[in-house]
């Protein structure tokens, strides 16, 4: 769901990016860009089956507000070229954050594709020991300053940072800026 919408910068849908194909495909948050609405795709074949396997009733399913409100969010990242925006930033952003790498010893690796992108936090680069409390302090310490991350992966030691679709290099400046000032700050402690 997240990297849906033409967030990975490469393609409208991530799968698209892996070259996969999906039997069923989920749309739910960005899909109505706050307002509740939600979807699911697939191919008439398993939505044959699904319909005559299986009771489903949707109380709010067709609603014409949520619908023209997937509608404008769709309209609004052609009209606005978010796909490219998303790639243009993202790039920007993860070439930010690379050069950030080279003064932090703390961040030991950045990944991402587009408006999904992220830096690992470690206490050590050499064996990637993972600096979860740390990067817990670096989360604190960014919302104190006014900027929202959180953190995902098995030791829950990597900035996840996953702006909306109009992200600028002028936010992706001041994310980076306002990061480098924490990790500058923030002794790195086991």
């Amino acid at each position: 769901m997240q990297s849906g919408f033409a967030r990975t910068g490469t393609h409208m849908w991530a799968h698209q990016k892996m070259g996969v194909v999906p039997d069923v495909m989920t749309l739910g948050k960005p899909m109505g860009n706050g307002h509740p609405v939600g979807g699911v795709v697939t191919r008439a074949e398993i939505l044959k089956t699904f319909r005559g396997g299986y009771r489903y009733f949707n109380t709010f399913g067709g609603n014409p507000v949520s619908c023209a409100a997937a509608m404008a969010v769709l309209e609004e990242i052609e009209d606005k070229q978010l796909l490219a925006n998303s790639r243009t930033v993202g790039a920007y952003a993860r070439g930010r954050l690379e050069a950030l790498q080279d003064k932090h010893l703390c961040i030991g690796d950045v990944r991402g594709s587009g408006l999904v992108f992220g830096a690992e936090m470690v206490l050590d680069r050499d064996t990637k020991a993972p600096a979860s409390a740390f990067t817990d302090q670096v989360i604190n310490a960014l919302r104190h300053r006014g900027i929202i991350l959180s953190k995902l992966g098995r030791h829950k030691n990597t900035l996840k940072i996953r702006p909306p679709l109009p992200f600028s290099t002028e936010h992706v400046d001041l994310l980076i800026e306002t990061l480098d000032e924490v990790l500058s700050s923030t002794p790195l402690q086991s």
